[in-house]
């Protein structure tokens, strides 16, 4: 049976340099970077050059990125500490965010008051500019965290727009770059952002590793207490394999954007056109969306839906129906019920995403078991 990966959205191959990159770690470098001595010096400096490499594709300092065990953690860190270090007393989010900002902002609000205001989101998928903008009218100690590329239908935020609507409120502004960083080309340096989160295997690095991207001057204080890693801000050894593999997973997603990009892009656009051939009324969910990500609503049987996902891994093909990290929940997409109608959330939707280890070959097979179901 073929085997057919198409759910990248939710985590991705490694590239094959990176594995070889974090043996040779593993292998040869096995010292605590805390440690004074030979070993300990020499993966410090594996560990440094790999943050001045990440820092260097992102344009900023090296002394601005904090490593995590993830996005989750580095979300965390930056808005808790955010309220409990920085005044924060009011955040301005959407909806369809991912969990790990929206449960964070809900324990924020429950345990410490915090208030917590909901930006419209357009039928388009993207929030509403406008009522940004009046919210931020009220002058209030603010921050505002959005996601730059939505994980369940790749819609993109103005990120730029977004940040200088913030310096004119005096609001900061978090944002999710997840699913962007690695796929579009970032200047945190120039953008008007003051914290950012990332995980390595977005971009075809590997698991348990991100960092926090946080601007110079803004002092907030550790989530974990220990020792004095990662300038006291994260205790814990470094893992520095870890670190390794993401800086050159980064290098390598960045160093080839463009042709990955037309790659990507290509596919996504063969897989509409094959998709419509079969399915003529399908309806993409969500409008300026990212290449790698096509989100769509079948029409088909809605009593299908609940089996779609199963008949299709049946066949030997993973793609899912939003965010990974609700697979085992019943419950319809949060992101898809803030503009789609209720009849709507009845049909089978899929999303389905991409990486430059794809196929058109692939694509083909999925539309013939679709066309079969």
């Amino acid at each position: 049976m073929k085997k057919i990966y198409l759910d990248n959205a939710a985590t991705t191959p490694l590239y094959p340099e990176v594995i070889d990159a974090m043996v040779a770690v593993l292998q040869n470098n096995f010292g605590n970077p805390s440690s004074t001595h030979s070993f300990g010096r020499s993966a410090k400096n594996l560990l440094e050059t790999a943050r001045k490499s990440i820092a260097k594709r992102l344009h900023i300092q090296a002394a601005e990125l904090i490593f995590t065990a993830h996005a989750t953690e580095a979300t965390n860190l930056i808005l808790q500490s955010a309220v409990h270090d920085l005044g924060v007393q009011r955040i301005i989010t959407s909806k369809i965010e991912h969990h790990a900002t929206l449960h964070t902002i809900q324990h924020l609000e429950k345990t410490n008051g915090i208030e917590v205001v909901y930006i419209d989101i357009l039928p388009t998928g993207l929030i509403d500019y406008l009522h940004l903008a009046k919210l931020l009218h009220e002058v209030k100690p603010t921050l505002v965290t959005l996601m730059h590329v939505n994980n369940e239908i790749g819609t993109i935020l103005d990120v730029e727009r977004v940040g200088k609507l913030c310096v004119a409120a005096k609001a900061l502004f978090h944002c999710d770059t997840v699913q962007s960083i690695g796929k579009i080309e970032l200047n945190l340096h120039e953008l008007p952002v003051d914290f950012a989160v990332a995980t390595a295997h977005k971009f075809h690095g590997p698991k348990g590793i991100g960092f926090a991207y946080i601007k110079k001057g803004l002092a907030i204080q550790p989530m974990l207490f220990g020792g004095e890693q990662e300038k006291g801000l994260r205790a814990g050894t470094e893992a520095v394999h870890q670190v390794v593999g993401m800086a050159k997973a980064l290098e390598l997603s960045i160093d080839n954007l463009e042709a990955n990009k037309k790659e990507i892009r290509g596919l996504q656009s063969y897989c509409l056109s094959g998709l419509l051939s079969v399915f003529p009324n399908l309806k993409v969910n969500g409008t300026n969306t990212l290449y790698n990500i096509l989100n769509i609503m079948l029409p088909i049987d809605a009593s299908k839906a609940t089996m779609l996902l199963f008949a299709l891994d049946m066949k030997g093909i993973a793609v899912s129906r939003g965010s990974a990290c609700q697979s085992g929940s019943i419950k319809p997409s949060h992101v898809l019920a803030e503009f789609l109608s209720e009849e709507e959330q009845k049909y089978p939707n899929l999303r389905i995403s991409f990486s430059q280890f794809n196929t058109k070959e692939e694509i083909d097979y999925l539309v013939e078991v679709l066309k079969e179901i």
